[in-house]
């Protein structure tokens, strides 16, 4: 039995326990709260949408009306334009089609992230068409939005011409927004907008239509949760996304595109896709231009609404299909290394891709590097000579770019090299770099700032193109990472035109810098660079998907790859490559987010079938598996090269159609086989017509299912025979992906062959 000292210590000892529990729970509640707050504080998207208004028409307005092979109805229920007998467009009967707004558009920025706020102070919605005449071949409609007290005046101009109609809405300039509805056969999908990270059929979403950073984990969870805490909403949302642009097709066979040669067409905008019965697309101008298309196949339709590619996009260099572009770095030493441990496995290397070759500058987010493109003489002291000794071997070497330069003061070795050239000094004296107050605008990286080379300016932009010539192509290096594209702030001041209608407009710019840098450099049509940011102007060129997580997760792993390249297609960039293993790897609190052998290894299976196989180190090379580190890895990786060269003949085929035609070399099942079961998933992807991919998107799989369409289906490495029509359950341990060739293609036999060679 305790006497009364011990019971008074106990006392005094549980009371104090008491406190110490009661403050630490008030300490957790006061940090939950703090969380709280700061995530609801974090920057968003507020997007403002529009529900049309009514519609009436003049009695003497009614009637059908033709331009060229254009046939233009109009009655007291709307407008129906037809192309060759078939609907390319047409309103939602009783509904207004065209609405104007004034308003605000609110923009917040940090590092490359963007987010936008739209308001409506002034609303015209009713509509009403007064006349309709046929005017130097165009069929003109006539009319004013809103009530007569405070009405604005508009103009719908539809051209008929040899494979679309025309079409050009202009509003009175009281408004600074223009919106067309757009009807759709109830609840028919809706694809493209861009490279969307999302489900193939954006039907119910509403989307920003701004070229932005993507986000780190894009949904993923607690990835994005944590991405967003710790760097101000850097995790991002599944809306985000390098390449936003107003093309669309939907699977009752209608296509939308603006014209990228109007200014206004590069202005932000919002799809509106949450009505089953239209889609609604607002532009941040009073002027909007495009063309209206239609076709009997889904294939037509895309290649009818996007055009031809005829850019770098669909004529690739011979050599980048003869195997794998190596991501390495590190200097001479190391990247000759890495290079010869992958030969030694047995490994088709077509080329290097050296993105460190201006020097490395550790962040906080990883290695990073020194962006004034000279060649970093520490790392590389013998770069000519290592260049040419790949050349020996057949092996091609490319580099990385952007259109940002930094100040070099402070870059070890720089004040002692009486021949480094310092391009931010030549940028600011000759007044090529965008502004802000009068001064160079610092862009802040994360660890470093750095200064956009000011694109709206030809005689910049020719200036950089020379830039690119003389010290990024010098010494037989044969393309380039075109990197960045998307950052050009709102508040920026320009040699020529308005930053916010030219943010959009970056990309296409950046792309022009690129095309005559090329142009002027000896490598000319050898030339390869491929591009993460994208817009109207600069969709045909090789793109490449962005900075995806190191796993497998459909929010931004390797599962959103796929997502990405099937709205990109559809939209205009035929030709879409990821980098082999992924870029983003972060420790976060809960879990650490690293590359495993597995993952290598299933990227490299659904790369082997790509338009380029090309791999990257990742933002923290030394903390994540590479290609050469694991014997496993190396053998695997031999394999798949062998499986990219044998497939080269056809992947050129496919290559050829792109380009003439538009139509993605990666598709959908419903550019393939519309109105069958292929149609419907978004977890394989066909190479062109005839042959099909369907890759391990979970970690852990051996097998997976593939939808077929109807025909007999071989499959590519086992030769085992598939019925289509019916979906089946192939086996796909790691080495044997599932892919399968239509037997009765003319490509199957000579395919098949070709197969038998690869090494198992």
């Amino acid at each position: 039995m305790l006497n009364s000292p011990e019971r008074g210590a106990r006392r005094r000892w549980r009371a104090v326990v008491k406190w110490m529990a009661l403050g630490l729970a008030v300490v957790l509640v006061l940090a939950v709260v703090a969380v709280v707050v700061r995530y609801r504080s974090l920057p968003g998207d507020h997007l403002a949408t529009l529900e049309p208004g009514e519609l009436s028409v003049a009695d003497d307005a009614e009637g059908t009306f033709r331009s060229g092979r254009a046939e233009v109805e109009v009655t007291g229920s709307g407008v129906e334009v037809r192309f060759d007998d078939a609907t390319a467009w047409s309103s939602v009967p009783q509904e207004a089609f065209l609405a104007a707004t004034a308003g605000e558009l609110e923009v917040e920025e940090h590092r490359g992230y963007f987010w936008v706020g739209t308001e409506h102070d002034r609303v015209w919605r009713d509509q009403t068409i007064a006349a309709v005449e046929v005017d130097a071949g165009a069929v003109v409609l006539r009319g004013r939005l809103g009530s007569r007290e405070d009405a604005l005046g508009y103009t719908l101009r539809l051209t008929g011409s040899a494979t679309a109609v025309d079409f050009e809405v202009e509003v009175a300039d009281a408004a600074d927004s223009v919106t067309l509805f757009s009807g759709r056969t109830t609840g028919a999908g809706v694809h493209g907008f861009g490279e969307q990270f999302t489900d193939f059929d954006l039907d119910g979403r509403v989307l920003p239509l701004l070229v932005r950073e993507q986000g780190v984990g894009r949904g993923e969870q607690p990835l994005t949760f944590l991405a967003d805490l710790t760097n101000h909403g850097a995790g991002g949302t599944d809306q985000m996304t390098y390449a936003a642009w107003a093309t669309y097709v939907t699977e009752d066979l209608r296509g939308l595109t603006l014209d990228p040669e109007v200014p206004q067409s590069h202005a932000v905008g919002i799809a509106d896709l949450s009505d089953p019965d239209r889609v609604g697309l607002e532009l941040r101008a009073t002027r909007m231009v495009g063309r209206l298309t239609a076709a009997a196949t889904p294939g037509e339709l895309v290649a009818r609404t996007s055009g031809p590619a005829d850019a770098p996009g669909g004529r690739l260099p011979r050599w980048s299909q003869e195997g794998l572009i190596v991501g390495a770095q590190g200097g001479s030493e190391a990247v000759r290394r890495k290079v010869t441990s992958l030969q030694e496995a047995g490994v088709d290397v077509a080329g290097v891709w050296i993105q460190d070759w201006v020097g490395q500058r550790t962040t906080d987010f990883g290695q990073r590097l020194w962006w004034t493109w000279q060649v970093d003489r520490e790392l590389y002291p013998d770069w000519e000579e290592l260049i040419a000794g790949f050349a020996e071997e057949g092996i091609r070497t490319t580099t990385y770019v952007n259109p940002f330069v930094v100040d070099p003061a402070t870059k070890p070795g720089v004040t002692d090299d009486p021949g480094f050239r310092d391009l931010f000094a030549e940028a600011r004296e000759r007044g090529y770099l965008v502004t802000r107050d009068g001064e160079p605008y610092p862009l802040d990286q994360g660890g470093f700032d750095a200064y956009l080379i000011d694109l709206s300016d030809p005689a910049a932009r020719e200036w950089f193109a020379g830039v690119i010539a003389e010290e990024v192509l010098a010494a037989d290096v044969r393309g380039f990472m075109a990197d960045f594209g998307e950052g050009l702030p709102f508040d920026a001041e320009l040699a020529s035109g308005d930053a916010e209608l030219l943010h959009n407009r970056w990309p296409d710019l950046w792309a022009q810098t690129v095309g005559s840098a090329c142009g002027q450099a000896a490598t000319g049509s050898d030339c390869l660079t491929w591009f993460r940011s994208g817009g109207l102007g600069s969709r045909h060129r090789l793109a490449w998907n962005g900075d995806q997580m190191v796993d497998f997760a459909v929010e931004d792993g390797l599962a959103s790859t796929l997502l990405g390249t099937f709205s990109a297609g559809v939209s205009g960039w035929p030709v879409v490559h990821s980098d082999l293993g992924g870029y983003t790897s972060i420790d976060a609190v809960v879990r650490k987010y690293r590359r495993s052998p597995e993952l290598l290894q299933r990227w490299a299976e659904l790369a082997a079938f790509g338009p380029v196989m090309r791999s990257h180190e990742g933002n923290r090379p030394a903390q994540n598996l590479q290609l050469w580190d694991e014997a496993g890895v190396r053998d695997h990786l031999a394999r798949m090269t062998q499986v990219f060269a044998a497939l080269a003949p056809y992947r050129r085929a496919v290559l050829r159609e792109a380009a003439r035609t538009g139509v993605p070399y990666w598709r959908h099942g419903w550019l393939v086989a519309p109105g069958t079961s292929a149609a419907n998933t978004d977890r394989q992807v066909f190479v062109g017509q005839d042959v099909l991919v369907a890759p391990v998107l979970e970690e852990g799989g051996t097998e997976v299912e593939v939808v077929l369409p109807d025909g007999e289906w071989r499959h590519l490495l086992t030769g085992e025979r598939y019925d289509g029509g019916t979906t089946v359950t192939v086996d796909a341990p790691l080495g044997n992906p599932a892919v399968l060739v239509r037997a009765e293609s003319p490509w199957a036999a000579r395919l098949l062959a070709r197969m038998e060679a690869v090494e198992p």
